[in-house]
């Protein structure tokens, strides 16, 4: 059984501890048979059940509700629970929120009630369009235009890398509409799956099985209602997505090792060698300390970005980097500890850590690799050392 003794650090409320035991109880019974063998099946029928469930009401604001607002540390508790038990389910609850991350945060009452409403319930995947064939991580080097005809944009260009791209019903999409240079010229639009123009180029496979996509647009018209904000506020609202959500991908790097400490736990207490239990083993005992100290090092500071975000801090970039490089990178030591400690059936396809040895390497490069929250930490130091944080 997971640690749990973390629910009573002063980060939590109530609320979040009968969120995660309740969430806990219904993985266990909901997640314990996901089909893998068409991923695409999969990710619909989750978003279905966590829908029904009333977990996806968390991954975005209520929309009938104005005051309502992104629980960061619901989010993360979620993650971090989801992971831990089934990957793909993490996946689909965090395409969720991602996808209409913008949407909560910055979208007229409209585009709430049109989407978040199904959203919420299951009825509609979303995705977070942002990242391009020459673009990553320099998010101002942007190049997929949307151009202005009377009421409509026309876009043209290409996304990349899209997580649900393929099966997403609604697009957050990030172009350049030409305000002014690099990132002052970027806006956000809500794109429907289903305009002309709009065509998935190609699907994309990885490692870990996930819907991803390479998206194309060629004289793909919106409206110009469909723009999220005001025009060249783009840039500002991708940042401000990420400042939330990213402190969530180092949650569900700690549910991947923290179910990666649990099975190596259960190994080397069932696992006898030289007429011994593998944990009487000095160097084994040695291995466990280090996954435990990692886990709880990473909760501590995946839960103080959420805490700090929750209590009305306007930016965490700092904290939220922090979380995420740390809690990614030592989840992928825990994971390989993991299947070095399992052996052979540590790299058994189907195996739970060979499973997790696959899904936690994405993790330390989307949403911002781990060498980008190296700068974004260096330089809200210096910032902050010099007073102008």
């Amino acid at each position: 059984m997971a640690d749990r003794s973390f629910l009573d650090w002063p980060f939590f409320e109530g609320r979040h501890r009968a969120l995660a035991e309740g969430l806990d109880a219904w993985a266990a019974d909901t997640l314990a048979h996901v089909d893998h063998c068409d991923i695409d099946a999969a990710c619909r029928d989750l978003v279905a059940k966590l829908g029904a469930g009333g977990w996806l009401v968390h991954s975005a604001v209520d929309p009938d509700d104005p005051s309502s607002g992104l629980d960061v540390r619901s989010l993360c508790l979620i993650r971090e629970t989801l992971a831990r038990h089934e990957g793909l389910a993490d996946f689909a609850f965090a395409m969720q929120g991602l996808g209409t991350g913008a949407i909560s945060l910055f979208g007229s009452q409209a585009q709430k009630a049109e989407w978040l409403t199904r959203t919420r319930a299951g009825k509609a995947l979303s995705a977070f369009a942002l990242t391009e064939p020459a673009s990553g991580s320099d998010v101002a080097s942007i190049t997929l235009s949307a151009t202005r005809d009377g009421d409509d944009y026309v876009l043209n260009g290409e996304k990349t890398w899209i997580s649900n791209g393929g099966i997403a019903d609604v697009y957050t999409l990030f172009a350049r509409t030409g305000e002014g240079e690099g990132a002052k010229g970027l806006s956000a639009f809500i794109v429907p799956a289903d305009l002309p123009g709009f065509t998935v180029a190609e699907r994309l496979e990885t490692v870990a099985p996930h819907p991803l996509a390479r998206l194309r647009f060629e004289d793909c018209r919106i409206p110009a209602s469909a723009m999220l904000g005001q025009p060249g506020a783009g840039f500002r609202i991708a940042m401000s997505v990420l400042d939330v959500f990213r402190a969530t991908v180092a949650a569900a790097a700690l549910g991947f090792a923290r179910r990666a400490l649990d099975e190596t736990v259960s190994r080397v207490q069932s696992r006898h060698l030289f007429g011994a239990p593998l944990f009487d083993l000095q160097m084994v005992q040695g291995h466990v300390a280090d996954m435990a100290l990692d886990v709880d090092a990473a909760a501590l500071l995946v839960y103080r970005a959420a805490w700090m975000k929750d209590k009305g801090a306007a930016r965490v970039s700092r904290e939220a980097a922090m979380a995420k490089l740390f809690a990614t990178e030592q989840a992928q030591k825990a994971i390989d500890m993991a299947v070095q400690i399992h052996g052979g059936e540590g790299v058994r396809k189907g195996h739970i850590v060979e499973s997790l040895y696959r899904e936690i390497r994405a993790l330390r490069i989307y949403e911002g690799a781990s060498d980008v929250q190296k700068v974004i930490i260096a330089r809200q130091t210096l910032a902050a050392a010099s007073g102008k944080a």
